[in-house]
């Protein structure tokens, strides 16, 4: 009987770790793969133009004779037929997949992605889907399906996986620390149709659990300049440290937000103004 009891538990022990090992390798073949497939992408944005960054920290705006022209041509939609006017570099990519909206990119960090959006009635569609839409655990950078990203919404919500192998989102929390804000100060995100740069000016986490957390996700547009000061009061408060940057009515934001492990169903969020 005792034989029998250890030979069952060697079995469970053993199915466990081979299960294990097995998700261990599929992990890292599929972030091998995730990360093959935005390199190709992000080869294709060669002639993607350059933003120069304010010349030191006491400046908020980039100066306009430095800024790149931007020059917009027809691009027909593949599952529609419609034409939209889109910068260059996005046409093949838009050709590709038509959900795309823009791209994302922090200097000296992996973060160098398509951003993608569904439909309202779709929403989170790429929550755990690739470029090509096909299932993948690391999914994509997508903006939240109520914001307009080119009128655009005063606070477009960009979401992503925080992965361990700090792809998608991962870096986002380095954050946490103002000496590596001091150095990624800057976010990059175009749209389709125009280049931007923003500033971090606040960084946070709370709770995704309704009623208990901070809804900063709900901010799309602002009724009027208090409940515009009003969210950016309760970021900043929040904030894990002071940047010494705020925004004002007027300026438009992007709210990037993933996974956070100090709270229950934590939510890691970085804030930033148009600079640019």
């Amino acid at each position: 009987m005792k034989k029998i009891c250890f030979r069952v538990v060697f079995l469970v022990l053993l199915a466990v770790f081979v299960y294990s090992g097995y998700s261990l390798v599929a992990y890292y073949v599929g972030s091998y793969q995730n990360e093959q497939t935005y390199e190709n992408l992000a080869q294709m944005l060669v002639d993607r133009p350059t933003i120069p960054l304010p010349q030191d920290s006491d400046s908020e705006t980039v100066p306009e004779e430095t800024q790149p022209k931007q020059v917009l041509i027809n691009v027909r939609n593949p599952e529609t037929g419609e034409l939209l006017q889109v910068l260059p570099e996005y046409a093949q990519l838009y050709t590709m997949n038509p959900d795309l909206v823009g791209w994302i990119s922090i200097d000296d960090t992996k973060i160098n992605y398509p951003v993608m959006q569904s439909s309202p009635d779709n929403p989170n569609y790429y929550l755990n889907r690739n470029f090509e839409g096909k299932f993948g655990s690391h999914g994509c950078i997508y903006v939240n399906e109520a914001a307009d990203v080119f009128a655009p919404s005063d606070n477009v919500l960009i979401y992503g996986h925080r992965m361990v192998d700090l792809s998608m989102f991962g870096q986002l929390g380095f954050y946490t620390e103002k000496d590596f804000w001091q150095e990624h100060q800057y976010i990059r995100f175009d749209t389709l149709k125009e280049r931007h740069l923003y500033q971090v000016i606040c960084v946070f986490a709370t709770t995704a659990i309704k009623g208990e957390g901070f809804a900063y996700h709900s901010f799309v547009d602002a009724a009027d300049s208090s409940d515009f000061d009003a969210f950016i009061q309760k970021c900043k408060a929040m904030s894990y440290y002071d940047t010494g940057i705020t925004a004002e009515f007027g300026d438009k934001l992007i709210t990037l937000s993933t996974c956070e492990y100090t709270h229950n169903n934590g939510r890691l969020v970085v804030v930033a103004k148009r600079v640019k």
